[in-house]
Formats: C-alpha cells, sequence, structure tokens
C-alpha cells in the first residue's frame, strides 16, 4: 500500500479513544548484524511537522545559562539537584524517563557522565553539549520537534511521527523524513529494510509498501 493510502486507511478506521493517539511508525530490519555496534542505529530525526505532542527537555546549567534556561526547558538541573541525584539513583531514573531529551552546560558533561552516566547512558538519554554563552531557545526548539530512532536488541525500529489529529499530508511528510534518515544510516540502504508498519496507540498496523 502507498503511504499516503496506508494513513489515510489507518485513520479511516481507527476506533474513537477518549484521548488524541499518537500515530507510530516501525521499521523491521533485515541483512544487520546487531552485535557490531557499527550497525546500530541511535539518531535523532527532526520532523519537519513535529510529533504533535509536546517533547519534553531537561538542561543541566549553573549560572547565567541556568538563568536563561528556565524560561524555554521544562526542567533545570543544578548543582544541588546533581549532587541530590547522585545519592538518589530511583529519582535519576525517574527524571530519566519522564524527559525525552537532556542538555547540559559543556563543562559539566564529564561530571555528568561520571554521576550518572550509568542511568542516563542505556537509556539513550545522554545529554547533549550546550556552550555557556548558548541561547537555550534555540536548541529547546530544534529538540521539541525531535525524535529518536534507536535500535535495541532485536532488528526492529519504532518511533513516534505524529498524532491522529493531524493534516494526513503532514503525518507523511514526517514520516518520509523519518525512513530517509534511517536509510541514510543502513550500509545497503533500502536493501536492509525488511517492513515498514504504521499504527496507531491503540490501533492494529497498516503495512506500507511505497513510499
Amino acid at each position: 500500500m502507498e503511504l499516503k493510502e496506508a494513513v489515510e486507511t489507518l485513520l479511516k478506521n481507527a476506533t474513537k479513544k477518549n484521548f488524541i493517539q499518537t500515530v507510530n511508525l516501525t521499521v523491521n530490519l533485515k541483512g544487520v548484524d546487531l552485535k557490531n555496534p557499527k550497525n546500530r542505529i541511535d539518531e535523532e530525526i527532526t520532523l519537519p511537522n513535529g510529533k504533535g505532542k509536546p517533547v519534553k527537555v531537561a538542561i543541566f546549567a549553573t549560572g547565567e545559562l541556568a538563568f536563561k534556561a528556565r524560561d524555554v526547558a521544562d526542567l533545570v538541573l543544578t548543582d544541588e539537584d546533581m549532587e541530590h541525584l547522585k545519592e538518589n539513583k530511583r529519582e535519576a531514573k525517574k527524571i530519566a524517563g519522564n524527559y525525552d531529551f537532556f542538555l547540559a552546560e559543556t563543562t559539566l558533561m564529564s561530571r555528568i557522565g561520571r554521576d550518572l552516566g550509568a542511568v542516563l547512558g542505556p537509556r539513550g538519554k545522554m545529554p547533549k553539549p550546550m556552550p555557556p554563552n548558548a541561547d537555550p531557545n534555540v536548541m529547546v526548539g530544534s529538540l521539541k520537534n525531535t525524535v529518536r530512532a534507536r535500535t535495541k536488541s532485536s532488528p526492529s525500529i519504532s518511533l513516534p511521527v505524529g498524532r491522529e489529529d493531524m493534516d494526513v499530508d503532514r503525518i507523511c511528510e514526517n514520516i518520509r523524513a523519518a525512513l530517509s534518515k534511517i536509510e541514510s544510516k543502513l550500509e545497503r540502504g533500502r536493501d536492509n529494510i525488511e517492513s515498514i508498519y504504521i499504527s496507531l496507540t491503540m490501533s492494529d498496523s497498516v503495512r506500507v509498501d511505497r513510499w
């Protein structure tokens, strides 16, 4: 089924829920040896139309940067917060699960790696470095439209690409952007893709054959 037809079919057949469902993309791979680290995918993808729901960004910062970040970040973690999380791994895990992306002042990166790397690293949540004089509006704004495509132990990638209340063409644009990025990271490109499916939070999947 062609991509636009697949999206239209998915939305038309959706059972009404008491919440707005997320549109998810699943890409099944073939001929990819995930035991070799160089074949694993861990990419941030900027969706041209956003994913239709808030992305939560936390920033590790001190001084002036922490002050500026308070207006744009969903959470600002200061020196005191970092000390607290270092001793409270349960709370650190909760924050890692509740926030989509992390930024950190460059001078804090080694400290975060030492004290919180064991929590953030395995979840793919290690922060992106942020110069002390950076404008947090720019970096946070970019991340608000970003999703992560990541392979784990199985040759499959799943990521959100929109919501059911978005325009069909905008969803298709997001899906094509995600597929293009994933394809570019595969050794044999499209030949490493076994199958593609789209689904809602609570729905059957629809196969996409052409995009």
